[in-house]
């Protein structure tokens, strides 16, 4: 009874100090959308399932510290547990944790841990092990990517005894439940680091339903089931380990490749399915479709603000003028997504719809401010201003992912209109990485999944984990400041006071243009069941099983 007690009373006051604020917000879970996706009866275990992988999984990045892709994060939960469970309602329940407490300064959470909770490796899983795994996210050494944003202000962590473990911060952090519940701030065994160093990300060791079994590089990985786990998360349906014996994930990259093995039952499951198949897919009553929203900073193009002539407020205007995002948008995707007006997903805790329509398309506008600047219309239709073209350098380095790349054809097209030149350069990731540090570019084009608002302090402020290297290559003192308030307010209410200017302010200064809201949609056959999605929206497939 205390311990149930103690269960109860973890939940209400974290969900009271922090994250009442989220309470209201939309729901996120994914919804089937065919018949066959309903209760199919007794569950029957076993059997190897298959998922096509919209991307690549490089092996040095199955490291939950150190990934900061999405089709990699995707992939690592199923490796790595969290310490909580956050529900589509934003209230977050048990997992490796049975209970936790809120200081009264709000600048510490005690956690009291499972004690029957074992790495792949046979190595407990205590308080040493959480004390061992946020330091090593904090030490720069580690090189941390989106974690080191999700522990934000991070001071240090106490071993109280064995299963109870206190995690300080500098100041109150209030995104912090949210983020505990993430992949990116998931458990690696501290024994495995020590052993493999360097070869880790290539040998991961967590305490999830599904263990590493074989790597092949730019083909596939594979797992088999944990058989000792037995500490699913509270809203798991089932207990003890995995139904299915395996898991493969195929990296499948091509759109139409990946529609067709999973047509043809090469493969049983398969993510991100192309707009143009997903109305035939719901209509199948051989597959199921499930849909949601990915909460995350929004798909936005991000102008090098650091680098003529987009340090002008007027030019970078002139840019979004010329585009017809809407029109983009729906030629695309179809009316499978819509256009994102906010640099936050519409169902993301504090979005703000203030600046909904707030802008338009507006060619002639955009035309008569570059001929005002000095860019003048050559007789090849392209602007130029001493001799030098106006171009707009966009690098990337993942393809034509959720057909972005085809909606830049699209912006391409709408910019020349106004006699801007828009190029993309694809580059290997490395190469990308090195050129967006030095600000060698004049665009990029990212998302960034996240549980919280708090996301943004790592793509604009200079205070953040990214500091003056921000995506944005924003250094404003005032937006740094309220990025800064952000994380410190712990009322709810107020928190979405908050972020309303930020947003305001991020858009009116066209700081980044915002282009589509994703909708992460997984396909499967009709056998395929329990398939469900965690925070932000990856799959899980502890529960999911094949009906024979």
């Amino acid at each position: 009874m205390k311990k149930g007690i103690g269960k109860i009373a973890g939940i209400l006051l974290a969900t009271s100090l922090i994250v009442a604020g989220c309470g209201d917000a939309e729901k996120t879970g994914g919804k089937a959308s065919n018949a066959s996706a309903k209760d199919a009866g007794a569950v029957t275990p076993g059997g190897e399932l298959v998922w096509a992988l919209a991307g690549t999984v490089t092996t040095d990045s199955l490291d939950a510290h150190k990934a900061g892709f999405a089709p990699t994060t995707r992939v690592m939960r199923s490796i790595y547990d969290s310490l909580v469970v956050e529900l589509p309602d934003h209230t977050f329940q048990p997992w490796l944790a049975t209970s936790w407490e809120l200081a009264a300064d709000k600048k510490s959470y005690t956690f009291h841990l499972r004690k029957d909770v074992k790495f792949h490796d046979g190595t407990p899983f205590n308080a040493e092990a959480v004390k061992f795994n946020f330091d090593r996210i904090k030490d720069p050494a580690t090189k941390a990517s989106s974690s080191l944003n999700e522990l934000g202000s991070y001071e240090s962590t106490d071993v109280i005894d064995e299963f109870t473990v206190k995690v300080n911060f500098k100041a109150p952090f209030a995104p912090f439940l949210s983020n505990a519940a993430k992949v990116d701030l998931g458990f690696v065994s501290p024994t495995a680091v020590k052993k493999f160093g360097d070869a880790f990300p290539q040998n991961p060791v967590g305490t999830g339903p599904f263990k590493l079994k074989k790597i092949t590089p730019s083909t596939q990985v594979e797992f088999e089931k944990n058989p000792d786990y037995n500490w699913g998360p509270a809203n798991a349906k089932h207990q003890g380990p995995a139904y299915l014996d395996k898991l493969t994930v195929k990296y499948v990259e091509e759109e139409a490749t990946r529609v067709s093995v999973l047509q043809s039952k090469q493969v049983q499951v398969a993510d991100i399915i192309p707009p143009q198949n997903l109305v035939a897919l719901k209509a199948d009553k051989n597959f199921n479709v499930q849909e949601t929203e990915l909460l995350q900073a929004n798909f936005t193009l991000y102008l090098n603000i650091q680098k003529a002539p987009w340090n002008d407020l007027k030019v970078r205007q002139a840019v979004r003028s010329a585009l017809d995002i809407d029109s983009a948008v729906k030629t695309i995707y179809l009316g499978t997504s819509k256009q994102g007006w906010s640099p936050l997903s519409t169902q993301q805790f504090a979005y703000s719809p203030s600046r909904e329509n707030a802008y338009k398309p507006d060619l002639a506008s955009s035309n008569k401010t570059l001929d005002e600047a000095g860019w003048a219309k050559g007789a090849d239709g392209y602007r130029a201003k001493d001799g030098k073209r106006l171009t707009i350098e966009v690098i990337d380095t993942q393809g034509n992912r959720e057909k972005r790349l085809d909606l830049i054809a699209i912006f391409t097209q709408q910019l020349k209109q106004a006699g801007i030149e828009l190029k993309v350069i694809s580059l290997p990731t490395g190469t990308y990485t090195e050129r967006r540090n030095k600000g060698e570019y004049d665009l990029i084009a990212a998302s960034q999944f996240s549980g919280d608002p708090d996301v943004l302090r790592q793509l604009y402020s200079t205070k953040g984990p990214s500091k003056t290297n921000n995506i944005a290559k924003t250094n404003d003192p005032k937006l740094d400041d309220l990025l800064e308030q952000g994380y410190l307010e712990t009322d709810a209410e107020k928190r979405k006071a908050i972020y309303k200017e930020v947003q305001e302010y991020i858009i009116d200064n066209v700081y980044t243009i915002p282009t589509y809201v994703f909708n992460y949609s997984v396909a499967s056959s009709k056998e395929v069941h329990g398939i469900t999605f965690d925070s932000p929206a990856w799959p899980v497939f502890y529960d999911a099983w094949i009906q024979k």
